[in-house]
């Protein structure tokens, strides 16, 4: 007798590693200070490490989604990395890169097609939509451990200070996502335990949850209090407030340095 044919994951998008190369390249640069002025390597490495989070905050909803039941993820693409495949790229992709650079902070995306109507359970229900924000909290261990395992101690600062910004982009797409909001991840957790009348009701404001999450950030009050939340994170994983702020600046690269700006650092003060 024949085995059967076992089931095999489609093989990781060509435009995905595109994207982890320019990552790694870009790195190599901010390492070394090969690009002479490494403001635009600094630029591409934030955005391209940024892009390939998105890719797999989007990759763990699928693969959660098809462990709880929705088979038809496998023939959507999305197990293969390739952010193109998104049902809104522009959502997925290009929204949150257009917060990091107007606002400096991580954002999540747009969005897997999932057929819910597959999934059985509302235990199942959480977890798909837990996976993207519990991906960037992951993500935020990754690039935070260098920093609390000393692995960086007379590493260049500007190449610390891109990694520590970042890893800020990851907690701030981690928190916000989690956010109990229509149309965020955090409402998806609790949804499935709500009352048919409360999700009919909220239903209408899901596909303004991101943009109102964005708006409630120009308060400064809030904006005030998410960033010590998010500052103190950071700390408690070895990355200072001003190694942040000395990564945006120097992803900002077409921002003249402003005369008043605060460099009080908490480690070495770097040459510029």
């Amino acid at each position: 007798m024949t085995a059967p044919a076992t089931r095999r994951d489609p093989p990781v998008s060509p435009v995905f590693l595109a994207i982890v190369a320019v990552m790694a390249v870009s790195g190599w640069a901010v390492w070394t200070e090969a690009a002479g002025s490494t403001g635009f390597a600094v630029f591409l490495f934030v955005v391209s490490g940024w892009v390939v989070s998105l890719c797999l905050h989007e990759y763990a909803h699928a693969r959660a989604a098809l462990h709880s039941g929705d088979l038809s993820i496998g023939a959507k693409g999305y197990l293969t990395l390739n952010p193109l495949r998104y049902t809104h790229p522009l959502l997925s992709i290009g929204l949150p890169l257009l917060f990091v650079v107007l606002g400096g902070i991580g954002l999540p995306g747009g969005a897997v097609f999932i057929e819910r109507h597959r999934i059985r359970g509302r235990w199942r229900h959480s977890l798909v939509s837990a996976a993207g924000p519990l991906t960037n909290a992951l993500c935020a261990l990754v690039l935070t451990a260098p920093f609390w395992l000393g692995w960086l101690d007379g590493a260049p600062p500007v190449f610390r200070a891109a990694l520590a910004f970042l890893a800020l982009l990851q907690v701030t797409a981690a928190i916000i996502n989690a956010l109990p909001v229509p149309g965020l991840d955090g409402y998806g957790v609790i949804e499935p335990w709500l009352s048919s009348g409360v999700r009919g009701q909220a239903a209408p404001f899901a596909p303004f949850g991101l943009l109102v999450a964005f708006g409630l950030l120009w308060i400064p009050e809030v904006n005030h209090a998410f960033f010590d939340a998010v500052d103190a994170i950071l700390r408690a994983l070895g990355v200072t407030e001003f190694e942040t702020r000395y990564g945006l600046d120097s992803f900002r690269f077409w921002q003249e340095q402003k005369e008043d700006f605060d460099w009080s650092p908490t480690w070495q003060q770097p040459t510029r």
